[in-house]
């Protein structure tokens, strides 16, 4: 796969930020990076590394995360859409995601300064500037103006 660009990865960065400090502050589990890959599904495997992700501690435990893949889907799986992304591979990996067990995927926009916010069993939700996202089902007490995520 071809890295992400400047953009992406600002984008990226930030929205790991945020969710950390929002997690650490809390002790509510562990954010993980960009790469990060989660076992979606055995037989064929699926693979997914979303650009910014969270796990609550209930589901991981006291031990140490796994050197290999985590397998198991995140609470929150963020992606960052790039101008090279097809809407068709950005719902396939939404999909994936839900589907496995994500309680809330944000797929954040540069481009449009907008989030969509996908829940299970849910219609999506678009967030443009000058809104404000919400971490419901996951975080209960999280709210963060749209632009704070791409500036």
């Amino acid at each position: 796969m071809t890295p992400a660009g400047g953009r992406h990865g600002q984008v990226a960065h930030k929205a790991g930020l945020v969710i950390g400090n929002h997690v650490m502050a809390r002790n509510l589990g562990r954010v993980f990076a960009a790469e990060t890959g989660f076992l979606l599904q055995r037989g064929p495997d699926t693979v997914r590394a979303p650009d910014a992700a969270f796990v609550a501690g209930d589901r991981l435990g006291a031990a140490d995360v796994p050197t290999g893949f985590l397998e198991m889907a995140p609470d929150l799986a963020v992606e960052v859409v790039s101008p090279s992304d097809s809407a068709a591979a950005v719902q396939a990996k939404v999909d994936d995601w839900l589907r496995a067990g994500t309680r809330l995927v944000w797929v954040m926009y540069p481009e449009t300064r907008s989030v969509t916010a996908h829940r299970p069993a849910r219609p999506a939700t678009v967030v443009p500037e000058p809104g404000a996202l919400d971490g419901a089902p996951v975080f209960s007490d999280f709210k963060i103006p749209v632009r704070d995520l791409f500036t």
